[in-house]
Protein backbone atom coordinates (compact mmCIF):
# COMPACT_ATOMS: atom_id res chain seq x y z
CA UNK A 1 0.00 0.00 0.00
CA UNK A 2 1.45 3.07 -0.94
CA UNK A 3 1.63 6.17 1.72
CA UNK A 4 -0.34 9.13 0.91
CA UNK A 5 1.44 12.39 1.60
CA UNK A 6 -0.09 15.80 1.96
CA UNK A 7 1.89 16.96 -1.06
CA UNK A 8 0.78 14.32 -3.04
CA UNK A 9 -2.72 15.71 -2.02
CA UNK A 10 -2.05 19.05 -2.80
CA UNK A 11 -0.51 18.01 -5.98
CA UNK A 12 -3.56 16.40 -7.17
CA UNK A 13 -5.92 19.72 -5.79
CA UNK A 14 -3.40 21.98 -8.08
CA UNK A 15 -3.99 19.54 -10.99
CA UNK A 16 -8.03 19.23 -10.47
CA UNK A 17 -9.32 21.86 -8.17
CA UNK A 18 -11.33 19.08 -6.22
CA UNK A 19 -11.49 19.33 -2.52
CA UNK A 20 -8.82 18.05 0.36
CA UNK A 21 -11.11 15.31 0.99
CA UNK A 22 -12.08 14.00 -2.69
CA UNK A 23 -8.46 14.06 -3.03
CA UNK A 24 -7.41 12.06 -0.41
CA UNK A 25 -10.41 9.66 -0.76
CA UNK A 26 -9.32 9.11 -4.66
CA UNK A 27 -5.49 8.61 -3.69
CA UNK A 28 -6.25 5.95 -1.52
CA UNK A 29 -8.47 4.21 -3.94
CA UNK A 30 -5.97 4.27 -6.66
CA UNK A 31 -2.73 3.52 -4.16
CA UNK A 32 -1.03 6.87 -5.29
CA UNK A 33 -1.45 6.65 -8.87
CA UNK A 34 -1.77 10.35 -9.95
CA UNK A 35 -3.12 9.93 -13.19
CA UNK A 36 -5.64 6.82 -12.36
CA UNK A 37 -7.15 9.82 -9.28
CA UNK A 38 -7.31 12.95 -11.82
CA UNK A 39 -9.28 10.83 -14.14
CA UNK A 40 -11.65 9.18 -11.26
CA UNK A 41 -12.25 13.01 -10.28
CA UNK A 42 -13.29 13.96 -13.51
CA UNK A 43 -15.56 11.06 -13.76
CA UNK A 44 -17.00 12.33 -9.89
CA UNK A 45 -17.38 15.67 -11.26
CA UNK A 46 -19.00 14.85 -14.02
CA UNK A 47 -21.29 12.75 -11.73
CA UNK A 48 -21.63 15.92 -9.29
CA UNK A 49 -22.21 18.46 -12.52
CA UNK A 50 -25.20 16.58 -14.18
CA UNK A 51 -27.22 16.36 -10.98
CA UNK A 52 -26.91 20.18 -11.13
CA UNK A 53 -27.70 20.66 -14.34
CA UNK A 54 -31.52 21.25 -14.04
CA UNK A 55 -31.24 23.66 -11.42
CA UNK A 56 -32.10 27.64 -12.73
CA UNK A 57 -29.25 30.25 -13.02
CA UNK A 58 -30.78 33.33 -12.77
CA UNK A 59 -27.95 35.18 -11.93
CA UNK A 60 -23.82 35.47 -13.89
CA UNK A 61 -22.10 38.31 -15.67
CA UNK A 62 -21.41 40.00 -18.86
CA UNK A 63 -17.70 39.21 -19.72
CA UNK A 64 -16.25 41.35 -22.58
CA UNK A 65 -12.64 40.47 -24.52
CA UNK A 66 -10.78 42.43 -27.00
CA UNK A 67 -8.04 40.74 -28.64
CA UNK A 68 -5.41 41.48 -31.19
CA UNK A 69 -5.29 45.23 -30.89
CA UNK A 70 -8.71 45.78 -31.21
CA UNK A 71 -9.37 43.37 -34.34
CA UNK A 72 -11.69 41.37 -32.44
CA UNK A 73 -14.16 41.78 -29.65
CA UNK A 74 -16.35 39.00 -27.22
CA UNK A 75 -19.05 39.63 -25.00
CA UNK A 76 -20.36 36.66 -23.80
CA UNK A 77 -23.32 36.13 -20.84
CA UNK A 78 -22.71 33.17 -18.36
CA UNK A 79 -25.07 32.25 -16.00
CA UNK A 80 -25.14 30.56 -12.73
CA UNK A 81 -27.16 30.05 -9.27
CA UNK A 82 -26.71 32.95 -7.06
CA UNK A 83 -24.87 36.34 -7.03
CA UNK A 84 -21.91 35.24 -4.74
CA UNK A 85 -20.87 32.47 -7.34
CA UNK A 86 -21.25 35.30 -10.12
CA UNK A 87 -18.64 37.49 -8.73
CA UNK A 88 -16.53 34.22 -7.46
CA UNK A 89 -12.92 34.76 -8.75
CA UNK A 90 -13.17 30.94 -10.27
CA UNK A 91 -16.19 32.11 -12.18
CA UNK A 92 -15.07 35.35 -13.73
CA UNK A 93 -11.80 33.20 -14.90
CA UNK A 94 -14.00 30.88 -16.44
CA UNK A 95 -15.99 33.70 -18.28
CA UNK A 96 -12.83 35.12 -19.24
CA UNK A 97 -11.31 31.76 -20.82
CA UNK A 98 -14.13 30.89 -23.14
CA UNK A 99 -14.35 34.65 -24.30
CA UNK A 100 -10.57 34.46 -25.07
CA UNK A 101 -11.92 30.48 -26.80
CA UNK A 102 -14.52 32.92 -29.17
CA UNK A 103 -12.24 35.59 -29.92
CA UNK A 104 -9.81 32.71 -31.20
CA UNK A 105 -11.76 29.55 -32.27
CA UNK A 106 -14.78 31.86 -33.37
CA UNK A 107 -17.56 29.05 -33.20
CA UNK A 108 -20.59 29.70 -34.44
CA UNK A 109 -23.36 27.82 -32.27
CA UNK A 110 -23.13 27.37 -28.22
CA UNK A 111 -23.76 23.59 -28.56
CA UNK A 112 -25.07 21.04 -31.43
CA UNK A 113 -28.68 21.50 -30.30
CA UNK A 114 -28.54 24.72 -31.73
CA UNK A 115 -27.29 23.71 -35.30
CA UNK A 116 -30.27 24.73 -37.76
CA UNK A 117 -31.62 21.37 -39.58
CA UNK A 118 -30.69 22.73 -43.03
CA UNK A 119 -27.54 23.57 -42.10
CA UNK A 120 -26.56 20.36 -40.75
CA UNK A 121 -28.31 18.98 -44.24
CA UNK A 122 -26.34 21.03 -46.72
CA UNK A 123 -23.05 20.42 -44.64
CA UNK A 124 -24.37 16.95 -45.22
CA UNK A 125 -25.31 17.08 -48.86
CA UNK A 126 -21.43 18.51 -49.76
CA UNK A 127 -19.96 16.06 -47.35
CA UNK A 128 -21.47 13.45 -49.18
CA UNK A 129 -20.92 14.49 -52.49
CA UNK A 130 -17.26 14.98 -51.98
CA UNK A 131 -16.92 11.49 -50.71
CA UNK A 132 -18.75 9.71 -53.71
CA UNK A 133 -16.65 12.10 -56.15
CA UNK A 134 -13.19 10.34 -53.86
CA UNK A 135 -14.43 6.90 -55.09
CA UNK A 136 -16.73 5.74 -51.90
CA UNK A 137 -19.68 3.94 -52.40
CA UNK A 138 -23.21 5.53 -51.44
CA UNK A 139 -23.91 3.00 -48.24
CA UNK A 140 -20.05 3.99 -46.91
CA UNK A 141 -20.18 7.73 -47.84
CA UNK A 142 -22.74 7.69 -45.32
CA UNK A 143 -20.81 6.39 -42.46
CA UNK A 144 -18.00 8.51 -43.22
CA UNK A 145 -19.95 11.74 -43.32
CA UNK A 146 -21.65 10.84 -39.68
CA UNK A 147 -17.67 11.21 -38.81
CA UNK A 148 -16.83 14.44 -40.87
CA UNK A 149 -20.28 15.44 -39.10
CA UNK A 150 -19.01 15.35 -35.62
CA UNK A 151 -15.45 17.42 -36.65
CA UNK A 152 -17.95 19.61 -38.09
CA UNK A 153 -19.74 20.19 -34.59
CA UNK A 154 -16.53 20.23 -33.47
CA UNK A 155 -15.48 23.29 -35.20
CA UNK A 156 -18.42 25.10 -35.02
CA UNK A 157 -19.71 24.74 -31.53
CA UNK A 158 -18.40 26.00 -28.78
CA UNK A 159 -19.07 23.58 -25.92
CA UNK A 160 -17.54 20.87 -28.43
CA UNK A 161 -14.61 22.57 -28.94
CA UNK A 162 -10.96 21.93 -28.46
CA UNK A 163 -9.90 24.74 -25.38
CA UNK A 164 -7.08 26.40 -26.69
CA UNK A 165 -4.82 26.05 -24.12
CA UNK A 166 -5.35 22.46 -23.73
CA UNK A 167 -6.69 20.66 -26.52
CA UNK A 168 -7.27 17.38 -24.98
CA UNK A 169 -10.22 19.15 -22.72
CA UNK A 170 -13.05 20.49 -24.94
CA UNK A 171 -15.05 23.76 -23.68
CA UNK A 172 -17.90 21.52 -22.19
CA UNK A 173 -15.35 19.51 -19.78
CA UNK A 174 -14.01 23.00 -18.71
CA UNK A 175 -17.78 23.91 -18.07
CA UNK A 176 -18.37 20.86 -16.12
CA UNK A 177 -15.44 20.76 -14.13
CA UNK A 178 -16.11 24.68 -13.03
CA UNK A 179 -19.26 23.29 -12.02
CA UNK A 180 -18.01 20.43 -10.00
CA UNK A 181 -15.67 22.90 -8.35
CA UNK A 182 -17.98 25.78 -7.62
CA UNK A 183 -20.86 23.77 -6.58
CA UNK A 184 -23.54 25.55 -8.72
CA UNK A 185 -24.78 25.06 -12.25
CA UNK A 186 -23.45 27.17 -14.74
CA UNK A 187 -24.85 27.46 -18.44
CA UNK A 188 -23.32 29.58 -21.39
CA UNK A 189 -26.31 31.82 -22.70
CA UNK A 190 -24.88 33.73 -25.53
CA UNK A 191 -22.28 35.06 -27.04
CA UNK A 192 -21.16 37.31 -29.85
CA UNK A 193 -18.38 37.69 -31.55
CA UNK A 194 -16.68 41.13 -33.36
CA UNK A 195 -14.10 41.22 -36.11
CA UNK A 196 -13.07 44.85 -37.30
CA UNK A 197 -14.11 44.94 -40.86
CA UNK A 198 -16.70 41.85 -41.01
CA UNK A 199 -19.65 42.58 -43.29
CA UNK A 200 -22.93 43.07 -41.44
CA UNK A 201 -25.22 40.54 -41.66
Amino acid sequence: MHDITAQMVKDLRDRTGASFIDCKNVLNDTDGDMDKSVELLKIKGVAKASKKASRVTPEGSITSYIHAGGKIGVLLEINCETDFVARNEEFQKLSREIAMQIAAANPQYINSEDVPDSVIEKEKEVMKAQVIEEGKKPEIAEKIVEGKIKKFYEEICLLEQAYIREPKTKISDLVQNAIAKIGENIVVRRFERFQLGEPLE
